[in-house]
């Protein structure tokens, strides 16, 4: 540890242990009060968990790069277990090429062709389980993401299974080597092969939005292998960060049922209901920056390869940011919180998600009158994601 490590304030939190999982909140306030940066003793690594240091990491890509991982592993200094994604473990140029050809088959005009359809589904979706007992986990987070993406996407019907854990493995191999990594990576090797196989071009349905980043090959803009990788980063965070997203705003609207009642008076709220879930609790709840020179942060330096850890969920309830930060409002206005990230990483599943959040929120509006939780929730631990593995409920 060096002379200015000593004059941080310190802390032996471990953030990625079962108990910080389960009760994050009062952590993150402890982290937030001792000062702008931290010094993480257990992993020799700068912490940042309030909103303005958090948004400027985000923003500051060519000082704080994602390109040596964004986990806690450095990849200049250990290699990748898989093959880096050309859009969240790449910077400039690289990233440029790639998120250019993402922002083309993923854009407003490509939202709204899929608008109908989602909408369509998610309305039958929640008309099945009206006056039923079920797990809003499997039922619906999972349940609707997995009936209506994968098929856009062009994926065949045979296998679907493996994406789910797929997902889990790639948000788990960010932390350190602790159980939750080494039990995903034990599993791994099927997920990753089919996820694989199933994103090159020949396994894809024509005009499908994976057939579409693989044109972008016949243009020369990337590689055909490239496009195998875009397809599997979209894959990746247009499902993990829905699923998510979608039970977050399940246990939100089940806790505080007077804000379900905002939403049934007006269910254009559907959206705004969907980010301050996101907000409140954070799906992805840390990612890893390494600086790529000497930099002063807030009044600290920080040298050049050196982790810096950002507490999303952290600096999304943070006071100096937030009103009311500790409250659940589908009324708030939730611009500028960094669920999804911020910057030119933020994350490329963010329009799928929401689009898939409303129309499954807004029909939940339109058809049910309560949403009530029946049974003791159930967490799933992941060294990145915060989610729920069950959500016992009864939608009526």
């Amino acid at each position: 540890m060096s002379l200015d490590t000593l004059t941080l304030p310190q802390s032996d939190l471990d953030p990625f242990s079962t108990a910080f999982f389960d009760d994050p909140f009062p952590e993150h306030e402890r982290l937030r009060e001792a000062g702008p940066v931290v010094w993480l003793e257990r992993y020799g690594i700068y912490g940042v968990a309030r909103y303005a240091e958090v948004h400027q990491v985000l923003n500051d890509w060519a000082t704080f790069c994602s390109s040596r991982g964004v986990g806690l592993q450095d990849f200049s200094r250990e290699k990748p277990w898989r093959q880096p994604s050309l859009v969240l473990e790449t910077d400039p140029p690289e990233h440029d090429r790639a998120r250019k050809v993402l922002a083309r088959v993923l854009s407003p005009v490509a939202m709204r062709e899929l608008r109908d359809g989602f909408a369509e589904a998610a309305d039958a979706l929640v008309r099945r389980v009206i006056n039923r007992d079920i797990d809003g986990i499997a039922d619906l987070a999972e349940a609707f993401p997995l009936s209506v993406f994968p098929d856009r996407i062009g994926l065949r019907q045979d296998g679907r299974e493996h994406l789910l854990p797929y997902g889990g493995l790639a948000f788990n191999a960010f932390g350190p080597d602790n159980t939750l990594r080494r039990e995903a990576m034990d599993r791994a090797m099927p997920h990753v092969a089919w996820v694989t196989e199933q994103c090159r071009r020949e396994n894809l349905a024509p005009d499908s939005l994976g057939a579409r980043i693989h044109a972008a090959a016949d243009t020369g803009e990337i590689t055909p292998d490239e496009a195998t990788l875009l397809v599997r980063s979209l894959l990746t965070a247009g499902i993990d960060t829905t699923v998510n997203g979608i039970g977050a705003a399940l246990y939100c609207l089940a806790r505080f049922p007077d804000q379900f009642q905002a939403l049934r008076a007006d269910p254009k709220l559907a959206r705004n209901a969907f980010e301050e879930a996101v907000r409140f609790e954070s799906p992805v709840q840390t990612f890893f920056r390494t600086t790529t020179r000497e930099v002063e942060l807030s009044g600290t330096t920080i040298p050049e390869g050196a982790k810096v850890l950002m507490f999303l969920a952290s600096a999304n309830r943070d006071p100096r940011r937030w009103d009311r930060p500790d409250a659940y409002d589908v009324t708030r206005k939730t611009s500028g919180h960094v669920g999804f990230g911020s910057g030119i990483h933020m994350c490329v599943g963010q329009l799928v998600a929401r689009l898939e959040g409303e129309v499954l929120l807004e029909a939940l509006a339109r058809h049910a009158a309560s949403i009530e939780i029946t049974g003791q929730p159930v967490r799933a631990y992941n060294n990145t994601l915060r989610g729920l593995k069950a959500l016992p409920l009864r939608i009526s």
